[in-house]
């Protein structure tokens, strides 16, 4: 062999093993790729297991077994706690605290970390204005990564106070949120109303949590749910009542205990619930045995956890049901109730997205009916539903695609007359009439991610004379799908759910401050409650 051919032929042998070379380093990196995200998913399920587990009654009662031992062990006073991390499982930025006093104190607490970026955290553990010998908490609010300083206040009936300090190095957050949320200040001046912003629905594809916010944005709490979202908390006098899967509810005590899950069998609930008078808990739902979706609400006793379907909506709107088609999901979701609020008197209200429109329905426990309708007539036109929409009293759009409705009783008005607040989306779609044009709406948009504003919007309903008008309404950032608003105090807190934008208003509609989440995919809802 010439040597020219030799070199030719070695750099062809050279050429192979390379190629060989690069296709083993290849081949381990995919495999080394392939072994990282299977352990991830090992573990995503080890820890999605391990939420499981929180929600079982039989362990939670062990575990309150296991505390009121420990109580028995010594005499526990106030510069002697008997302090446990999050033995309940139910917050994992939280502490559960026992100690009892000679006299009798009313007890508050402030969380302090050594950083200039992160402003202390004062609550209340004593109910305002109650003093008591024997004192039981838990203490939200402890800052992730950080040694916590936690200073507890007793104040005594004499006026007179005093303080013990304990710390706790807090480990990490069990997800992937922020710990301190990015803010800016508006142009109001007003103060931002007390309490927290729970995080309801930050969706994504890992774990599934309920979050706390301060007014600055710091992390207080992060409870773990089992899966999908829940849509608000629902309080009585002892126990929070929130929704933990698609078809599971829970409810807490005041210390973090799970005391009650329910399960809601074949039905699987979405986008809210609500007490009625009797404190039985009113919620939408799914049938899956049904051919359509989002359509449903059941009645849960909160007592012995009997689920019973109240109505279906095709019993009211059959006719209106036999023109809807399957949507890109291929679901019939010809409705789309997304809020419900109990009225009193067996009367409810209901937002259906779908049509973009709210719906009074009587005698829900007897004989449900149709009482109105409130949307723009064009959506019920040629319908057997028409002559069921309210009268609109002035010029103004009505509501696209709404979310968030809230019900408000007011002492100072005629009998017959009530508030309703809303996010009004200002979206017009609807996949299941998809020839309907919503452009008979005036400024509605079609997108549901680049429209130019949402609005809060306030009506003024009059039963007896049949209209609806606008009395408040002030432009938000758009957010096609999901997103809530609520009053709270003189204030408005409202939530842009696509953006993954949330903020305080004042009651123009001024920004005091906003908060900007990190997001998959959106934050459904965002309400502030006095925890």
């Amino acid at each position: 062999m010439k040597r020219k051919e030799k070199i030719a032929a070695a750099v062809m042998i050279l050429g192979v093993i390379a190629c060989a070379v690069g296709v083993s380093v290849g081949m381990y990196r995919e495999k080394a790729e392939d072994k990282e995200t299977q352990a991830d998913d090992q573990k995503l399920q080890l820890q999605k297991e391990e939420i499981r587990k929180i929600y079982n009654t039989d362990s939670q009662e062990e575990i309150r077994e296991e505390l009121d031992d420990k109580k028995e062990e010594k005499e526990y006073s106030e510069s002697d706690m008997l302090v446990e991390y999050n033995p309940f499982g139910t917050n994992t930025l939280s502490l559960y605290v026992y100690f009892e006093s000679e006299q009798a104190e009313n007890v508050s607490c402030t969380i302090h970390v050594e950083d200039e970026t992160i402003p202390d955290y004062t609550q209340q553990l004593t109910e305002d204005g109650s003093y008591v010998t024997e004192h039981e908490y838990q203490v939200l609010g402890l800052v992730p990564d950080h040694q916590n300083e936690i200073i507890f206040t007793f104040s005594l009936l004499d006026g007179s106070s005093y303080q013990e300090t304990i710390t706790y190095d807090m480990g990490s957050l069990m997800g992937t949120e922020e710990t301190v949320l990015k803010s800016q200040d508006g142009a109001s001046e007003e103060e931002l109303e007390n309490g927290l912003y729970v995080i309801l629905g930050n969706d994504s594809s890992g774990l599934d949590f309920m979050y706390y916010y301060d007014n600055n944005g710091v992390i207080r709490g992060e409870v773990p749910i089992i899966g999908y979202r829940s849509h608000r908390i629902l309080f009585d006098d002892d126990n929070m009542y929130y929704s933990i899967s698609e078809t599971r509810m829970a409810q807490m005590d005041e210390l973090g205990q799970i005391t009650q899950v329910y399960d809601l069998g074949q039905y699987e609930l979405h986008h809210d619930y609500v007490f009625d008078d009797a404190g039985n808990i009113l919620i939408l739902a799914s049938d899956t045995g049904q051919d359509s979706v989002e359509d449903i609400i059941l009645r849960l006793d909160s007592e012995d956890g009997t689920v019973e379907e109240v109505l279906d909506l095709e019993d009211l709107f059959g006719s209106y049901k036999e023109t809807c088609t399957e949507n890109s999901d291929g679901e019939l979701d010809w409705m789309h109730i997304n809020t419900i609020q109990w009225m009193g008197e067996e009367e409810i209200l209901l937002s259906s997205r779908e049509t973009s429109s709210i719906i009074k329905i009587g005698d829900i426990y007897g004989s449900p009916q149709i009482d109105y309708i409130i949307s723009d007539p064009a959506v019920w036109e040629n319908t057997d539903y028409s002559s069921y929409v309210l009268e609109k009293d002035g010029d103004f759009p009505s509501q696209a695609g709404q979310h968030s409705i809230t019900y408000v009783e007011d002492s100072s008005l005629p009998e017959g007359q009530y508030y309703i607040y809303m996010f009004n989306n200002n979206i017009g779609v609807s996949e299941t009439r998809p020839e309907f044009d919503w452009t008979v709406i005036p400024g509605v948009q079609d997108s549901a991610s680049d429209g130019t504003a949402s609005y809060f919007y306030k009506y003024l309903v009059d039963e007896e004379k049949g209209t609806y008008q606008l009395t408040e309404r002030f432009e938000l950032p758009y957010s096609g799908y999901v997103s809530s608003v609520q009053e709270i105090g003189n204030n408005i807190v409202a939530d842009s759910g696509m953006q993954g934008v949330f903020g305080e208003y004042d009651s123009s509609g001024e920004l005091i401050r906003s908060f900007t989440m990190e997001k998959e995919s959106f934050i459904y809802r965002v309400y502030k409650y006095n925890l």
